[in-house]
C-alpha cells in the first residue's frame, strides 16, 4: 500500500486539497491518502468551516503551529512535521500553494529523503518582497513533481532550469473544487441575507501588508471604499489583520455605512456572494482565478500577479498598489465577460490527473 500525505495550513490549501482527497478515495485500495493540518490558520471561520463545507475529513495529523514571525512559524512547523514523517513514513508529500506551511513541509520532507509534489508550481509574481514568492521559488527548487496550473508556470520553470521530467501541466485543483460545488454556490444567494440587490453590489477583500499595514495606505483604502460606496454597495468580508489595523489607526469609524463589513465567510457563502456580484476588488491570489472561471470582473490592487493567465483572459485588471487607479477601473464592472475564454485544462479533472501521475510514478517500474 502506497502512502501519500497532503499538507494544509491556510484557506487556499484546503480548497486545493479537497478535490485531491476525493480523487484518492477512488483508489484507496492501492493508495492511502492522509492529511496533515499545520494549524498555520486556525480558527472556525478561517479553517474548520472549510473542512465541513468541502467534505474534507478531520485531519489525521494536527501540528498546532499558528502564530509568530515567519521564521518562528516555519521552524515550528518543521520540527513538528518531522515527527509526523518519521511516524507515518509516506512515499510522497503533497504541498499546495505558497504559504509558510508549503515551504516548511517541503524542506522537512526532502531532508528525510521523501519525495515532494508541489501543487500550483511555477507561478511567479517576480516580487521578492512578497514572502509567498520566496516560498514558491524554494518549494519548486526542492520538489520532485511540479504540477502546473497555467502556461506561465511552464515558462518560468523551464527558464529556471527545472528538468522536463519533473514538470506536469495538469490544470487547477481550485477550479476542480469550484466545479464540484458550483450548483450549491449558484443556489445559495447569500447576498439576499444582507438586503442587497442582485448584481448591484461589489465585493472587496484586502489583507496584503502593502495595502493594510501602513496607516497611509490603509487610509487610501478607506477613501477608495467611501468613494465607490457613493455609487455601489460594498460587501467587505474583513480579514482579522485588516480589521485590527483599522482599529489600531482609528480608521474604522471613517468607513461609509454603504460598506458592509462582515466577518470572514466560508467557501460556499463567499463564492455565492462573488457570483451574484457586479465585480470584485481584491489583493488576493486565488480570487483572481475563481473570478476568471466564473467570468466575474476582478480588479487586483497589487503591482504584480503570479496568475497572469487571468489578465490574459480579460477578467482580471491589474492596477498596481494604487487605489486611485482602482477607482478609475471601476467602470470595467459594466463590461460583459460572457465571451471570454476559460484557461486550458481548467476543466474539473486536474485532481484525477495528479493522482494518476503519482500512482504511475510510485508503482515499481
Amino acid at each position: 500500500m502506497k502512502k501519500v500525505l497532503s499538507v494544509v495550513g491556510a484557506r487556499p490549501n484546503f480548497i486545493k486539497i479537497a478535490p485531491i482527497h476525493k480523487a484518492f478515495r477512488e483508489v484507496e485500495s492501492i493508495c492511502e491518502h492522509k492529511i496533515c493540518h499545520t494549524g498555520q490558520h486556525y480558527d472556525t471561520l478561517m479553517s474548520d468551516i472549510f473542512f465541513d463545507e468541502l467534505d474534507i475529513p478531520t485531519p489525521d495529523f494536527f501540528l498546532n503551529a499558528g502564530g509568530g514571525t515567519h521564521a518562528k512559524q516555519t521552524a515550528t512547523i518543521m520540527l513538528r512535521f518531522e515527527k509526523i514523517l518519521q511516524q507515518y513514513q509516506p512515499d510522497i508529500v503533497l504541498v499546495p500553494g505558497d504559504v509558510n506551511s508549503t515551504i516548511a513541509c517541503s524542506l522537512t520532507a526532502v531532508k528525510l529523503g521523501i519525495k515532494v509534489g508541489h501543487i500550483e508550481a511555477g507561478l511567479r509574481s517576480f516580487d521578492r518582497s512578497m514572502p509567498e514568492e520566496i516560498n514558491r521559488i524554494v518549494t519548486d527548487a526542492l520538489s520532485d513533481y511540479l504540477f502546473v496550473t497555467e502556461n506561465s508556470g511552464l515558462r518560468n520553470l523551464k527558464y529556471e532550469g527545472a528538468a522536463d521530467e519533473k514538470i506536469f501541466f495538469v490544470g487547477n485543483t481550485m477550479i476542480d473544487n469550484l466545479i464540484q460545488n458550483l450548483e450549491k454556490i449558484s443556489n445559495k444567494h447569500f447576498f439576499s441575507s444582507l438586503n442587497l440587490k442582485l448584481k448591484e453590489y461589489i465585493v472587496t477583500t484586502f489583507h496584503r501588508p502593502s495595502n493594510v499595514d501602513s496607516p497611509d495606505n490603509l487610509n487610501e483604502m478607506v477613501n477608495f471604499l467611501n468613494e465607490v460606496a457613493k455609487k455601489y454597495d460594498i460587501v467587505f468580508p474583513i480579514h482579522p489583520r485588516t480589521l485590527n489595523n483599522l482599529k489600531k489607526f482609528h480608521l474604522l469609524k471613517k468607513i461609509n455605512t454603504n460598506v458592509h463589513l462582515i466577518e470572514p465567510l466560508g467557501y460556499i457563502n463567499f463564492l455565492s456572494l462573488v457570483i451574484d456580484s457586479k465585480g470584485v476588488v481584491t489583493d488576493s491570489g486565488g480570487i483572481q482565478e475563481e473570478t476568471c472561471f466564473l467570468k466575474i470582473p476582478c480588479i487586483t490592487v497589487r503591482n504584480s500577479t503570479e496568475r497572469p493567465i487571468t489578465v490574459e483572459m480579460g477578467t482580471n485588471h491589474l492596477v498596481g498598489s494604487n487605489f486611485d487607479a482602482a477607482l478609475n477601473a471601476i467602470e470595467v464592472f459594466n463590461n460583459s465577460l460572457q465571451n471570454t475564454m476559460i484557461p486550458p485544462l481548467w476543466d474539473g479533472k486536474t485532481s484525477k490527473r495528479i493522482v494518476e501521475i503519482i500512482l504511475h510514478h510510485l508503482q515499481p517500474q
